[in-house]
This record gives C-alpha cells, structure tokens and sequence, in this order.
C-alpha cells in the first residue's frame, strides 16, 4: 500500500474491487516455519492492517491460492504465529512452509481518501499537465520517506517520479490516469 503523501490521493479503489487485469488476490504474509508441537506456524507480516487478520478469517495459501480458515492467532515480536483449522500439529502444518498468504483483493480494508494500493497505481497512464505522455508506471520503489514511481517511456528509457504532492498532481482511479508535474533538473 502507498500512503497519501507517497500516492497522493489513493483511496483503495472501491476498496478492493479488482479492476479489469488486477489482481484477485492480495499477499498479506508469508508462512515461515513451524512453532511448537500444536500446529503453529510463524507467519511474516506484510500489510500494513496486521490487527485484521483474525481467528475464523478466511485466506489463500500456496500459489494454487488454497481456501483455508485461520483457528487462531497471536503476535509474536514482528511476526504473527496462526494455526490452521484442521491441521493440529507441527508436521500436518509444516506443508505450509514458505507459501504466501492472500486474502482476496474484495476483502482488502478500504483505504482513506488519497491512499492507493501499489496494484491500483501500476500499469496506470501517466501524463503532465497540458496532457504531454509520460508513459506507464512499471514499478514502485519503497523507500521509507516516499515511494517512488517508475515511469516507463515509449522509448524504453526510465523515469523516477517521487510520489509527492509537488510532483503528483491527480489521479484518477476510473481513468487509470495520473497526472504529473516533472521536476525541472538543472
């Protein structure tokens, strides 16, 4: 998820909706190993809402995004042990190992106005203000302070955009459009 000052004015979607071509599942964690004999398994958290993944939430592990429902969970430092209704100790659990953890991109939180999830913002047309094609964002670079757009141009060249309010002027989620002023380099 990109926050307001690095996507500017993100707002999920309609929270969570795919958009045609996006994603249907959204990776919130990644199975680690196994913890204890009862059929816990250490889980790396990787959303930014940890305190809504609950006993009885319904995820998708593995690539073949598997249904399964979370019996339990507690924190543990910056990481979460879950076990899996169903699976009561630690070697049924231990098929589990490094897959990822989705839930389906409809049961994403909605995000405050002017917040976007990445996926919303990659693949979206990105042009200046008097309408002049920029090109396409390919990526998005976490950094800390700000993320930063990867721009990439009809003629294969790269263009790093931070995602700032001075540089992001609008987006526009329908549209799949964002409108950009580039910073004048010297």
């Amino acid at each position: 998820m990109t926050t307001a000052e690095s996507s500017l004015l993100n707002s999920d979607q309609k929270q969570g909706s795919p958009q045609s071509g996006g994603p249907v599942f959204l990776t919130i964690g990644k199975l680690q190993r196994t913890h204890g004999v009862k059929g816990e398994i250490v889980m790396e958290v990787m959303t930014d809402f940890p305190e809504k993944i609950l006993a009885g939430n319904i995820v998708f592990i593995g690539s073949k995004q598997q249904p399964y429902e979370i019996a339990s969970v507690r924190p543990a430092a910056d990481k979460m042990l879950i076990s899996i209704k169903g699976f009561n100790d630690c070697d049924q659990v231990s098929i589990f190992r490094n897959q990822v953890v989705s839930i389906k991109t409809e049961d994403a939180n909605q995000l405050p106005e002017g917040e976007f999830y990445h996926h919303e913002i990659i693949g979206m047309t990105v042009v200046e203000e008097d309408g002049n094609l920029v090109g396409t964002i390919s990526e998005i670079l976490v950094t800390g302070a700000n993320d930063v757009y990867i721009i990439s141009k009809e003629n294969g060249e790269e263009l790093l955009l931070p995602a700032i309010r001075d540089a992001v002027i609008s987006i526009d989620r329908d549209a799949r459009k964002m409108v950009v002023r580039l910073p004048e380099w010297e």
